[in-house]
Parts: structure tokens; C-alpha cells; sequence
């Protein structure tokens, strides 16, 4: 079993839900089904019976917001 960390946001419509430890996202209607999203897609990516990937581990998530010049 793999502890990973994730992050969800909103995009328009859609909810994002994103990976943080790999580069794998998805979307629903709603928080959960983003989540649940993305929970199936993760576990396709580890789907492979005798593959070892290597992820980093987060021990620790903060979220921050900037403003940039464009």
C-alpha cells in the first residue's frame, strides 16, 4: 500500500484532483468524484505486477498563493 498525497481544486465546472507524489490528475462534477477519479487512476498507474516505482515521499503539503506580473 502506497500513503500518497493529492490536492483538489476547482477549474471552472470540474473539480481537479491532482497527485502530488506522481504526475497523475483527474476531474469530476463534484470533490468526491474527483477523488474517486482519481484513486482509479492511480491505481492504473501502479497496475503493473512487477514494477517498482520510485516516488518521492511528502511528509508534509502546504498550499500558498502568489501574484505574478503578467
Amino acid at each position: 500500500m502506497k500513503t500518497l498525497k493529492y490536492i483538489v481544486y476547482k477549474e471552472d465546472k470540474h473539480y481537479v484532483s491532482q497527485c502530488l507524489n506522481v504526475d497523475v490528475s483527474s476531474f469530476g462534477n463534484t470533490i468526491q468524484e474527483a477523488i474517486d477519479n482519481l484513486n482509479e487512476a492511480l491505481a492504473l498507474y501502479f497496475d503493473e505486477p512487477d514494477s517498482e516505482i520510485e516516488f518521492p515521499v511528502i511528509n508534509e503539503a502546504l498550499l500558498g498563493e502568489t501574484s505574478v506580473n503578467v
